[in-house]
């Protein structure tokens, strides 16, 4: 998974697998959902992230932490 934050669009994006995005949603709050020909997501993007406080831009730090 690849973790992208364009500063200027203020879009936290999650890219969960490299594959061309066919279809995508916006759920409720600004999140989009791409999902590609399998019907599968592809990536989760955060619109106003910092504004809704997901990254601060100055001090930009992601903790990934797997569960079992």
């Amino acid at each position: 998974m690849k973790i992208k934050y364009d500063s200027e669009a203020d879009v936290l994006i999650f890219i969960i697998r490299d594959s061309f995005p066919v279809d995508a949603i916006e759920e409720d709050g600004g999140v989009i959902v791409s999902y590609g020909e399998d019907g599968q997501p592809v990536s989760v993007e955060f619109l106003n992230a910092s504004v809704r406080n997901l990254v601060n831009p100055g001090e930009l730090s992601v903790t990934v932490e797997a569960k079992r």
